[in-house]
């Protein structure tokens, strides 16, 4: 049995998102699985889409998931360099191997050449591709050019007759007429390999046994396998998973959820969520269930359980899983988890007080099974910190503009400043005698004094609620309630 070796192979031309982190998920939990080797390789050789800050982007993103890479930029390894802008002397060396053998050759054509040339294919329509110019040029020619310092590319030489099939291990044997396939640039006229070249070199070198990569890809890999025959190396097994579409069906987009990855961090998914969700963007594990941990992800994770069709990116799903997370965890974790939000929101200090935090801890108690992201923190607990909460405009009307109302919170807010206890216990006994005082019952009193108390027509349980506020801060609510009902009958 072969040690499995696996990586993943950002590009910094843009941030991380959903479909390379699949990726990402996908090799790790395998190497996990099979007791191998997780490499993250950096390849960074288009210079000129190079995007700032999306190289932090890449390691935050594998830190949050929680998937550590066992090679790489940092630690290093065996293989390294890991970033192909440090490797480019190495693809060097292979293409002028497959050069001297007569498998690519150098290409002196201008751009202006090239895009005359494909202007005329498509004129007549034929189809596009390089029409082997320089492949004439005599070898003193060749030598001239180059000595005379003309920008030159290096050109694989693709056999126009016959087929080129490779095995995907998701979808099975796949052919391709190599007359389909125009000779491509392996190395530029800068000197950086092109994606093709370097990645197969490298994923050779580093001796990795699976590349899994978008199924956008497929297209490449009979260029792949080309160069791999020419190069007398034996290609790695092939993986495509599916498509990630949207819920309509369509290409994924903004409008379906699919931001910049880290985004979804900012905004309080748990990483357990997205590693989960994940995992299931194209994979089975063959069981009637959707929700598991890690280990078990690790556990039962095989690539014969990827799928062959398009899958659907579901945020409410998503928005589900997250619920259920965030219920099942630790209340500690989550509190320390939207001191942020909390902090960002202006509600409590950037450096809170032991009295602070452990208030916190029991407000976010109350709405820990409520929230379906971290970043719901302030809106739900909103109320607990800001004494001049707004009220809602209509259940204020509907509930506090009752005759007896008044009446109602006038007396509770005298039993519960005289009352021996605070607790939900005396608190409940207390509204439900101010309720039988003014003869009402149930929502009757329960609605206006949730109101007076929170501002809000909806929340944790009433009782509750007031116990974590304290016997002051309900006081002081009623006590406003009682004096903008008392100035509006005034008025």
């Amino acid at each position: 049995m072969e040690r499995v070796r696996v990586r993943f192979a950002p590009s910094p031309t843009g941030f991380a998102h959903i479909g390379n982190m699949r990726n990402a998920v996908f090799d790790w939990l395998l190497a996990k699985h099979a007791g191998g080797e997780f490499i993250l390789r950096i390849e960074d050789t288009d210079r000129a889409r190079y995007v700032e800050g999306a190289l932090e982007e890449i390691f935050e993103a594998l830190r949050w998931l929680e998937t550590p890479y066992d090679e790489g930029p940092v630690q290093g390894g065996p293989f390294g360099p890991y970033f192909q802008s440090e490797r480019l002397d190495i693809y060097a060396k292979y293409a002028k191997q497959l050069v001297e053998q007569g498998d690519a050759y150098y290409c002196f054509c201008t751009s202006e050449r090239l895009a005359e040339m494909r202007k005329g294919q498509e004129a007549r329509k034929e189809p596009t591709g390089y029409d082997r110019t320089c492949l004439k040029l005599s070898p003193e020619e060749v030598e001239a050019n180059l000595a005379a310092g003309v920008p030159a590319v290096i050109r694989f030489k693709v056999p126009y007759k016959g087929e080129t099939a490779f095995c995907d291990l998701v979808r099975g044997e796949i052919t391709f007429r190599n007359e389909l396939l125009d000779d491509f640039v392996i190395i530029k006229s800068d000197g950086y390999p092109t994606y093709h070249f370097a990645s197969i070199v490298d994923d050779h070198l580093m001796q990795i046994t699976h590349v899994i990569r978008s199924e956008e890809w497929i297209s490449s890999t009979p260029k792949h396998m080309l160069m791999y025959a020419a190069l007398g190396w034996n290609p790695p097994k092939w993986v495509h998973p599916p498509l990630i579409l949207g819920q309509d069906g369509s290409k994924l987009s903004k409008r379906h959820g699919a931001v910049r990855f880290l985004d979804y961090k900012e905004k309080g998914y748990l990483p357990e969520t997205m590693m989960n969700f994940i995992a299931l963007l194209g994979w089975s594990p063959g069981e009637d269930r959707e929700l598991f941990t890690t280990e078990e992800l690790i556990e039962r994770f095989s690539i014969d359980g990827i799928v062959n069709h398009p899958v659907k990116f579901d945020l409410s799903k998503l928005d589900w899983m997250n619920g259920v997370y965030m219920r099942q965890a630790d209340l500690g974790r989550i509190t320390e988890l939207c001191l942020p939000y909390l902090t960002e929101a202006g509600l409590i200090p950037e450096n809170p007080s032991p009295e602070e935090l452990s208030y916190a801890k029991a407000v976010i108690a109350l709405v820990q099974d409520r929230m379906k992201v971290l970043s719901e923190a302030p809106e739900l607990t909103e109320f607990f910190f800001r004494e001049d909460c707004r009220y809602d405009e209509k259940g204020m009307k509907k509930w506090l503009s009752r005759d007896y109302v008044l009446e109602l919170l006038r007396n509770l807010a005298g039993r519960i400043e005289a009352s021996a206890e605070f607790t939900i216990e005396s608190l409940e006994e207390a509204v439900r005698m101010a309720g039988e005082d003014m003869d009402a019952h149930g929502g009757q009193v329960i609605h206006p004094v949730r109101m007076a108390v929170t501002c809000r027509t909806a929340g944790p349980g009433l009782f509750e609620t007031m116990e974590v506020l304290g016997r002051a801060r309900v006081i002081q609510r009623l006590n406003r309630a009682i004096g903008i009902l008392s100035e509006s009958r005034d008025d």
